[in-house]
């Protein structure tokens, strides 16, 4: 049998209708306009009224099957990489793989935080290659949920929202290279949904801990520029000049202006929507991609060069290189 690989055939992105400023943050928290823009090049953030992860997915899901005029019983897996779930149990993919229709498909949820889309791509090019043939790949937050609305060094960064693409089994190779990264001795540097393991009659109680989303933003920034920078330098080291466009995580202007310095590339080629989303964790990537095609800058089917990184919780880290 000829080996079959994973190729992206069509994009699609959600996102609330809430639209929350910096001036608006302001009126609840000690911040300003100028102190959010100036560090972080954030301006306004998407933020959930009622609607929960599952259904800024399901949202995406059913983009994909219209604008691809597939049946959902065609699919064969969907995979959705979140931090931020409606349950533990059933799945965020499990409620999309229901909502949708696709009885046929196997689902799950992946957990790396914002390094979690890429970490997923990579997992459902690896189901094509071991015969599936169509799958759907959504990174999904609403981190809202899950922030301490009174610490202004995380509740500013955070914004909500869906992104995914539809995956498709080709006779070409399409993920040309990729480098996936852990380090849980330094998992602690960003925290959420901490449960107590001993809250039963028969436990001790251990030391109270918030459930919030908590980070130690100096440890990731310095994690960001030289971890991450390291491995996208790795993987591009022979291939950097033909690279069209890198996505990164978007995490902070600043942050991808000094990735940009370190490996030496304009900083054009870095693409950027973080000034009106915000971080939205594992949703950045695939929503940078869908608005990417929809305003033509990428064109699926042109085999332009790209390379996809995420970083963040874990600390996890994940960088691919692919062709579109």
């Amino acid at each position: 049998m000829d080996m079959k690989f994973g190729k992206i055939t069509a994009t699609a992105s959600y996102l609330p209708q809430q639209i929350i400023s910096n001036h608006q943050l302001a009126e609840v928290m000690d911040t300003s306009d100028e102190w959010i823009y100036s560090r972080t090049g954030i301006k306004t953030r998407h933020i959930a009224k009622e609607e929960n992860t599952s259904d800024l997915c399901i949202q995406v899901a059913q983009q994909l099957l219209t604008k691809s005029q597939i049946e959902a019983s065609e699919i064969d897996f969907v995979i959705v990489a979140t931090m931020s779930p409606d349950y533990n149990s059933p799945s965020v993919a499990c409620l999309v793989q229901g909502a949708i229709g696709a009885n046929n498909a196997l689902a799950f949820d992946l957990g790396a935080a914002c390094a979690g889309f890429v970490y997923a791509l990579s997992m459902g090019e690896k189901l094509i290659r071991t015969g599936s043939k169509k799958g759907i790949v959504i990174g999904g937050e609403v981190i809202s949920k899950i922030l301490d609305w009174q610490d202004r060094s995380t509740a500013v960064l955070f914004g909500d929202g869906a992104g995914g693409v539809l995956l498709e089994a080709d006779a070409q190779q399409h993920l040309l290279k990729e480098s996936l990264h852990a380090d849980g001795t330094r998992g602690m540097s960003l925290t959420s949904g901490y449960v107590n393991s001993h809250n039963n009659p028969f436990g001790q109680s251990d030391t109270p801990k918030s459930a919030c989303l908590s980070m130690v933003g100096r440890d990731i920034f310095d994690f960001a520029t030289r971890d991450v920078a390291k491995s996208i330098a790795e993987l591009i080291e022979e291939q950097k000049e033909s690279v069209d466009y890198f996505l990164l995580h978007q995490a902070n202007s600043r942050l991808l202006d000094k990735i940009a310095r370190k490996l030496q590339v304009d900083r054009a080629k870095f693409l950027q929507n973080v000034d009106k989303y915000g971080n939205t964790s594992a949703a950045t990537i695939p929503i940078l991609l869908d608005e990417a095609v929809q305003e033509g800058t990428i064109i699926l089917g042109h085999n332009q060069k790209v390379v996809l990184s995420g970083f963040g919780g874990g600390l996890t880290w994940a960088s691919v290189l692919i062709t579109l």
